[in-house]
């Protein structure tokens, strides 16, 4: 099969954690809406909302903005979504958006002759993590959590919603060089020029034996996102903040 094609100009945001307590990407979105910000494809590298699970209607309500945008916008520019594992099982959510399931991951592109491979990031963490995030996907799971927080009228999605308020998404990783070269080795990458991911929020790169890394900052942090321009001889993604223009 074929890879896709990366656009030229196309944005790409990852881990904006968007949620009633942080709405800077809904900002993003209007300013996309407006034409202020222009881009011909817009890949989201998932955790782009806090809370958001396919079957689960409580959280499309606390994002119900944020979703409605995305729908306008899809009708506009090609839409790119990566599952993170704070929103996924999001394909009959988003119809018209080219939705990455965590198991069709990488999404890979081509782009000027290079093979660019996407991830969110939470692959290769160990089978502790694999069989959390099989059991946080399963269809009977979760139709009995749907079913608990549709009686507790939306109680599981507050006390989620509660703790997420607390946690902190800017911390520098000690030894994220060598957690990422342990990584690399568990990853099949043949013909991959770049890797690009999301997940740890930590704007660093490196440079392996064929393969060029790149791990793009969080969205959340610090309002930054990325923009693709020419790699003959510059970087990749070119970084951008985003700053919301006074009312």
């Amino acid at each position: 099969m074929s890879p896709d094609t990366l656009r030229h100009g196309a944005i790409v945001i990852a881990d904006a954690h968007c949620a009633p307590w942080r709405t800077l990407f809904l900002d993003f979105l209007r300013a996309l809406e407006k034409g202020d910000i222009e881009t011909p494809q817009l890949i989201l590298m998932g955790d782009i909302f806090d809370l958001l699970f396919g079957p689960i209607e409580t959280t499309h309500l606390l994002n119900a903005e944020g979703i409605e945008l995305l729908q306008k916008l899809s009708y506009r520019m090609e839409i790119v979504y990566l599952d993170g594992n704070h929103d996924f099982l999001l394909a009959d959510l988003f119809p018209q958006i080219k939705v990455i399931a965590r198991a069709q991951q990488p999404w890979i592109a081509a782009f000027e002759g290079k093979q660019i491979a996407f991830l969110h990031g939470d692959t290769a963490m160990g089978w502790g993590y694999e069989l959390y995030t099989l059991l946080i996907r399963n269809p009977v799971i979760l139709k009995i959590l749907r079913f608990i927080d549709r009686i507790g009228n939306g109680w599981i999605v507050r006390k989620l919603a509660e703790a997420m308020q607390r946690k902190h998404h800017c911390k520098t990783i000690a030894h994220f060089e060598e957690l990422i070269t342990r990584r690399m080795t568990r990853q099949s990458l043949q013909g991959i020029d770049t890797l690009v991911e999301g997940h740890f929020h930590q704007n660093r790169s490196f440079e392996f034996p064929g393969l060029r890394y790149i791990n793009v900052a969080a969205f959340a942090c610090n309002a930054r996102y990325f923009s693709v321009q020419s790699c003959q001889n510059q970087p990749l993604l070119h970084e951008a903040v985003f700053r919301k223009e006074p009312l």
